[in-house]
């Protein structure tokens, strides 16, 4: 490691501050994850960090999380060179310059139990939340498909906690296609719609009766406790009629006061947890 630390006119801090753009990410498939909780994940994950930016207080900080940078540049740069490579106001001294995480379709969705299958999502906290749920779930995956925001946006990695380094993450262009693999590998997808024919509610009942039967319930109090990809459409306008129609089933969540509707990432926690609590039992 260098004692001089590089200043915001250098050429490797400018090159990496080029991340900042999407276009440029895709292109050199690299991002930078900000702050102790994205780069203390990120090591842990064998060859996901190409170099660890930091300054001189940061690193006498992190003393302990920086020693698990085996192998991995760390680089000294000074204040106004670390906030150029970060949008957080107050930024804590780290920044890691990280290969990509999205995986393909075809190489997450296989062979899962739980997966959050999210259409049009395009506010990176409700992506980063919904992330963040399903790891905490125990789900399997996250699915971003069609029009959606940028899962490497640091907005949405921050909204995720590190989990974005935990959950296998696919980016899909084409929503039909990521529903219609669901249910080629064996999920049951269940469209989260205001207006569905089924209640959450009442399903989490009847799995609770279903349980305590031994699994024998034959009104299919089963049902969340099946593999299971929940559809989850756009923030503003919800799910595309055509595309909830490829759902087996359409489940609300009952609203009891006055509100008009749930925040998406707090209707995708009461979803996903409704099934990991199912298939747990």
């Amino acid at each position: 490691m260098s004692t001089t630390p590089l200043a915001a006119g250098n050429a490797r801090v400018k090159d990496a501050g080029r991340l900042s753009r999407r276009s440029v990410r895709t292109e050199r498939r690299l991002f930078l994850a900000e702050g102790p909780q994205a780069v203390e994940a990120a090591l842990a994950v064998d060859g996901r960090v190409v170099e660890v930016f930091a300054t001189p207080e940061a690193v006498r900080r992190f003393d302990a999380l920086l020693g698990g940078a085996v192998g991995t540049t760390v680089t000294l740069v000074d204040d106004r060179a670390l906030a150029s490579l970060t949008e957080a106001v107050s930024p804590a001294g780290l920044v890691a310059v990280c290969r990509l995480l999205d995986r393909p379709l075809e190489h997450v969705v296989p062979g899962s139990r739980l997966v959050a299958l999210c259409a049009e999502v395009r506010d990176p906290g409700n992506a980063g939340t919904i992330v963040r749920t399903t790891d905490a779930a125990g789900g399997d995956a996250v699915v971003l498909a069609g029009d959606a925001v940028d899962l490497h946006n640091p907005k949405t990695l921050r909204a995720s906690a590190g989990s974005a380094f935990h959950v296998p993450v696919a980016l899909e262009p084409d929503p039909v296609r990521a529903v219609e693999a669901a249910r080629a590998a064996g999920l049951t997808v269940l469209a989260a719609d205001g207006a569905g024919e089924l209640d959450l509610a009442e399903l989490e009942d009847a799995a609770r009766d279903a349980a305590r039967d031994g699994g024998r319930d034959g009104s299919g109090g089963a049902l969340l406790a099946r593999p299971t990809a929940w559809l989850l459409g756009n923030e503003a306008h919800g799910l595309d009629d055509a595309l909830a129609a490829l759902a087996d089933h359409r489940v609300r969540i009952p609203i009891h006061g006055r509100a008009e509707s749930l925040n998406l990432a707090s209707a995708a926690t009461l979803c996903l947890y409704a099934s990991a609590t199912a298939q747990r039992r």
